[in-house]
C-alpha cells in the first residue's frame, strides 16, 4: 500500500527543479530520516513517492515522511561534498554512517626552530638562533616533541595523523633515541638544575642545562622533521658527512655521538626495510561486508612508514541495497561494499587531512575523487588493483578488515545471546530484544566522604556511554547508603514519572532518557531493594522493574542472586548463566563509573576544587614554583600563607589569595 502524504507536500516535490543539489527527509518529530544527493532532484525525489516500496525498510522511511527541504548546487560534485557534511552533522536514521569516536592524534612540536649551516644545502632558517645559546635558555629555543589530540595551531608543527596513540608514542620514542629530542613539559624545563633520567640513559641531549647549544639541537630538529616527512636516507647522508668532518678535525668525542646517531638511525631504517620509500603518504582502505554488518580498515603511510592500522564500523548498511534501487541512471549499480567505502571517503575525510594517494579494495568513481580534491586542496588519486609494495599492503588490510567484522559478528551474537537469556530468565514481556533498556545504580564514598551515585544504561545490546549520568549525594548521614540510593532514585524517576503523566495526557509515550526502562538493576540485596520499592511506591511506578544483585556467599563473583520488589523468591541463575553474565557486566559498569566519579570528585576536593593554575594571578612560572618548592600539589595545599609569600614572585596579598583558594 503507497504511503499517503500531504498535498502540500506532494505539489513541493512536484515544483523541484531539475537541477543537482542535497534532499533532507523529516518525520512529524522534526528529526531527519535521509540525507541524498541527486543530478536532478526533481527526478530523485519524485521516486519516493511514485513507486510502491512495500513493506521494506525504505518503505517504512517513506511513510514517515512530513516534511522535505533541498539545496540546489551547481554540480553533482558540490552536492556530494554538501551531502556528507549534513550526515556528519544531523546523524539522519536511514543514511549509512560513520560515527567518529574520537579524533586522530598527532606528533606535535612545539617552539619549533630549524638552522643552516654554512655550506650545508637544504633545511631553510625559520628561526634565526644563537649558536652559542646555553643555559640559561627559553624553552622555546629548544623543540619540544610530544603526543597531541585536538585542534592545531599555526605557531607548532604537526606530524600525522597517526592511527592510534600507540603509534605516535612509538614515534616519539624513536624520536628520543635517534635525535635525543626534549619531551618535558616547558615549566619542568625551565626549573631544571641538572640532567634527568633521560639525558642519562641517552634519550635526551639536555638541552635544560645546556649540555647541547642551540644550534646543534636545531640541526636535530630538522633532521628528525626530515625522518618523520620520509627523507631518511638524506637524514643519513647529512650525519655521515658530519662525522667524517668531525672526523677529520680529530674532534674524536662528537664524531663518536654522531657515529651512535648514525647507527640507531640505520637500525631503525633496517627494522622498516620492507616499506616502500616512493609512497611517502598513502592510505590503504578495505571494505568487508558480511551478516548486515560492515568494516572499513584504515591503514596509514606517513613519511614512507606504515604506521598501522584502525577499523570503522558504519551503521545503516542494511539499507544500502533498498538505495540502491532509488539510484539514479547516471551509471552502472555499484556493490554494497563500493557504497560503504565511497560513503567512508566522503565523510572521514571531512576536516582531515589527506594524502594525494589511496589504494582501495574497491573502485572509486571519478566524481568522488574530484570532490575529494576540491574539498581538500589536494589532486587525489585512487589505485584499485596495486602491484608489489602496495599490493602487500592492500592484503593485509583486508585480511584486517575480516578479522575485526568475524570479531564484532561473535561480539554482538555473543551480546544478543545474553540479551534474549536475561529476557527469558526475568520473564520480561518484550517485542523486540533490541529494545530492552536496563538502568543500574551503584553509590561509591570515601569513609562517607564525596559521596556519589552512578547511573548506567544497557541498551540496543551495549551499554550507551552517553546516556550515563553521576549524582552528587547531599544530606544524608554520612555512610547512609541506603539513604543515598533512595535519593538519587527518587532524583532519576520523579521526573519520568511527571513526563509520562504529561505524556499521557497528550497521547504520546516518552522516549530517550525520559523513558521508563524495563528493568531497574540496584547494587545490593533486601536492604536497597526495599528502600527501591519504597522509593517506586511513592511515585506510583511498577515494582516488578525493580531487581536487587545480591552478592553470594563469600562474595564470590558468579554466585550472585537476584532479589525482586514485587515480592518474588530470590533466584540464582547459575554460574555460566548468559543471563548472569549481562547482569554482572551491567553491574560491573556502575560499579566502575561510580568509583571514577568519586575518585575525581574526592581529588578536587583535596586540592581546594580547583587547580593551582585556576587561580588569578598564578602562571606557568609562579605555578613551576611553588610546586619546586613544595615538593607537589599537595605540599603547597599544607603550607600556610607565610610559607607561600616566601616563594620569589608570590607577594603576600597573593599568598593570602592562594591559600583562600586551596582551604
Amino acid at each position: 500500500m503507497t504511503p499517503v502524504h500531504s498535498e502540500e507536500l506532494l505539489r513541493e516535490v512536484a515544483a523541484l527543479p531539475p537541477l543537482p543539489g542535497v534532499y533532507r527527509y523529516f518525520d512529524s518529530d522534526g528529526q531527519v530520516l535521509y540525507v541524498g544527493k541527486a543530478i536532478s532532484l526533481k527526478k530523485r525525489v519524485s521516486s519516493y513517492f511514485q513507486k510502491n516500496h512495500g513493506g521494506t525498510r525504505i518503505g517504512h522511511m517513506v511513510s514517515k515522511i512530513v516534511r522535505l527541504e533541498t539545496t540546489v548546487v551547481r554540480s553533482e560534485a558540490e552536492a556530494l561534498l554538501l551531502e556528507n557534511n549534513l550526515i556528519k552533522t544531523l546523524n539522519p536514521k536511514y543514511n549509512i554512517l560513520f560515527r567518529d569516536d574520537k579524533s586522530y592524534p598527532y606528533l606535535k612540536m612545539s617552539g619549533l626552530a630549524t638552522v643552516s649551516r654554512k655550506g650545508e644545502s637544504g633545511g631553510a632558517s625559520q628561526l634565526a638562533i644563537n649558536p652559542t645559546a646555553l643555559k640559561p635558555a627559553a624553552p622555546g629555543d629548544f623543540a619540544r616533541v610530544s603526543y597531541y589530540r585536538g585542534g592545531v595551531e599555526k605557531k607548532h608543527r604537526y606530524f600525522g595523523p597517526y592511527p592510534s596513540a600507540w603509534a605516535v608514542k612509538e614515534a616519539i620514542l624513536l624520536m628520543q633515541k635517534v635525535f635525543r629530542l626534549r619531551t618535558c613539559e616547558d615549566p619542568v624545563f625551565s626549573n631544571r638544575t641538572r640532567p634527568c633520567l633521560l639525558y642519562q640513559i641517552k634519550r635526551c641531549s639536555a638541552p635544560c642545562v645546556g649540555h647541547i647549544n642551540a644550534a646543534d639541537y636545531a640541526e636535530d630538529v630538522a633532521n628528525a622533521e626530515k625522518f618523520l616527512r620520509g627523507d631518511a636516507q638524506e637524514v643519513m647522508r647529512g650525519l655521515e658527512a658530519r662525522m667524517m668532518a668531525h672526523a677529520d678535525k680529530l674532534e674524536f668525542e662528537q664524531a663518536a655521538e654522531l657515529r651512535n646517531q648514525v647507527a640507531a638511525l640505520s637500525n631503525v631504517l633496517h627494522q622498516q626495510s620492507v616499506d616502500n620509500v616512493l609512497d611517502r603518504d598513502v592510505d590503504i582502505l578495505a571494505v568487508k561486508v558480511q551478516g548486515g554488518k560492515a568494516c572499513v580498515n584504515l591503514a596509514m603511510v606517513r613519511g614512507g612508514r606504515h604506521l598501522g592500522d584502525r577499523p570503522y564500523f558504519p551503521v545503516h548498511v542494511e539499507d544500502a541495497v533498498s538505495w540502491q534501487d532509488l539510484e539514479e541512471d547516471s551509471g552502472p549499480a555499484i556493490s554494497v561494499e563500493a557504497q560503504v567505502l565511497e560513503a567512508f571517503l566522503a565523510q572521514h575525510y571531512i576536516g582531515i587531512p589527506m594524502p594525494g594517494t589511496l589504494v582501495v579494495s574497491e573502485p572509486v568513481r571519478k566524481d568522488l575523487l574530484q570532490a575529494l580534491s576540491e574539498q581538500t586542496g589536494v589532486k587525489v588519486t585512487a589505485v584499485h588493483q596495486p602491484r608489489e609494495q602496495r599490493r602487500a599492503w592492500l592484503d593485509m588490510a583486508q585480511t584486517n578488515a575480516a578479522i575485526q567484522l568475524a570479531r564484532l559478528l561473535a561480539e554482538e551474537g555473543s551480546q544478543q545471546a545474553r540479551t534474549r537469556a536475561l529476557v527469558e530468565a526475568l520473564d520480561l514481556t518484550l517485542e523486540n530484544l533490541e529494545e530492552l533498556r536496563v538502568e543500574c545504580f551503584d553509590i561509591s564514598h570515601t569513609a562517607g566522604e564525596n559521596t556519589q551515585a552512578s547511573c548506567v544504561v544497557f541498551h540496543h545490546h551495549k551499554m550507551q556511554n552517553s546516556e550515563y549520568r553521576r549524582f552528587n549525594i547531599e544530606g544524608i548521614t554520612a555512610g547512609d547508603d541506603y539513604a543515598a540510593m533512595r535519593q538519587v532514585l527518587t532524583r532519576r524517576y520523579s521526573k519520568v514519572a511527571e513526563a509520562y503523566a504529561e505524556a499521557k495526557k497528550a497521547g504520546q509515550t516518552p522516549t530517550g532518557f525520559a523513558r521508563m526502562p524495563d528493568l531497574v538493576l540496584v547494587d545490593g540485596g533486601k536492604g536497597q531493594v526495599s528502600m527501591a520499592r519504597e522509593v517506586f511506591e511513592g511515585l506510583g511506578l511498577d515494582l516488578s522493574l525493580i531487581v536487587g544483585v545480591e552478592k553470594g556467599e563469600g562474595r564470590k563473583v558468579g554466585l550472585e542472586e537476584l532479589v525482586f520488589a514485587d515480592g518474588r523468591d530470590k533466584v540464582y541463575l547459575g554460574s555460566d548463566s548468559a543471563a548472569l553474565m549481562l547482569v554482572a557486566q551491567i553491574r560491573d559498569e556502575a560499579h566502575r563509573f561510580a568509583i571514577t566519579g568519586m575518585r575525581a570528585q574526592r581529588a578536587k576536593v583535596r586540592v581546594g576544587g580547583g587547580k593551582l593554575e585556576e587561580i588569578p594571578g598564578i602562571g606557568p612560572k609562579r605555578r613551576a614554583r611553588l610546586l619546586q618548592r613544595f615538593g607537589g600539589v599537595r605540599g603547597v595545599t599544607l603550607a600556610s600563607a607565610e610559607d607561600l609569600a616566601t616563594v620569589e614572585g608570590i607577594s603576600r596579598d597573593l599568598a593570602d589569595e592562594i591559600y583562600r583558594a586551596l582551604h
